[in-house]
C-alpha cells in the first residue's frame, strides 16, 4: 500500500460517492480483508478524511461512506461535541497522517441533542448537554438544533486549529447531517 494523500476536495468527493453507494447497499463493500489488515498493520494508515461524529450505534461512518480499514479517521463522542481531546485527535490526523478534510457529522434523533433540548440531565452527561446548549440556545426544532450543534463544532475546530477557508490547499472543515431513516448524508458546504 502506498501512502496516498488526497486533497480536501477529493476526500469530500470520495465521501459523497461512498454515501451514494451506501444508499442501496445491503452490506458494506469496504475493504476489510486480511490483506488490508496486514498492510495497514505493517505500513501504517493513510485515511483520506477525519469524521467527528456521535457515539450513537446507528451512526457508522465506515458503512455510511462505504469505507474500509484505514480509510477514515473516526472520532466518536455523544453529541459530536468538541473539546481538547477531539482537537488533539484532529490535529494528529492532519499533521501526522496528512488528512485534509474534517467532517463533523450530526444525525437525526440524536439522544444527546434531545437531552439538551428536553431537560437538564445530571451526572457526566451534563458536560455534553451543556456544550450542546451553548450551540442550540432555545431552539425547539430537532433538525435545526442538530445543525446548530454541528455548526458550533465546525466553528470550534476552525478557530482552535487556525483553519481558514481562504487556504485552498490546507485543511478543510465542514459539517454534515446524517438522515438515519434514508441513509443519506447532507453536506453543509
Amino acid at each position: 500500500m502506498q501512502i496516498e494523500h488526497v486533497s480536501a476536495a477529493e476526500a469530500l468527493t470520495k465521501l459523497k460517492e461512498g454515501n451514494e453507494r451506501y444508499l442501496s447497499a445491503k452490506t458494506n463493500p469496504g475493504d476489510i480483508s486480511p490483506e488490508i489488515r496486514k498492510t495497514t498493520c505493517e505500513e501504517g494508515q493513510a485515511p483520506y478524511a477525519v469524521v467527528v461524529t456521535c457515539s450513537d450505534s446507528r451512526v457508522i461512518p465506515e458503512s455510511i461512506f462505504t469505507a474500509g480499514i484505514g480509510e477514515l479517521f473516526v472520532i466518536r463522542v455523544a453529541g459530536n461535541v468538541i473539546d481538547k481531546h477531539q482537537l488533539g485527535s484532529i490535529e494528529y490526523a492532519a499533521d501526522h497522517l496528512g488528512c485534509k478534510l474534517v467532517v463533523v457529522l450530526g444525525h437525526e434523533h440524536c439522544g444527546a441533542v434531545g437531552a439538551a433540548m428536553g431537560h437538564a440531565p445530571e451526572g457526566y452527561v451534563k458536560y455534553i448537554t451543556d456544550e450542546i446548549c451553548k450551540a442550540i440556545g432555545d431552539e425547539k426544532d430537532e433538525y435545526r438544533a442538530c445543525c446548530l450543534n454541528v455548526e458550533r463544532s465546525v466553528s470550534i475546530i476552525k478557530e482552535s486549529l487556525g483553519v481558514s477557508d481562504e487556504k485552498a490547499d490546507g485543511l478543510k472543515v465542514c459539517g454534515a447531517f446524517y438522515h438515519i431513516g434514508s441513509g443519506a448524508v447532507e453536506f453543509f458546504d
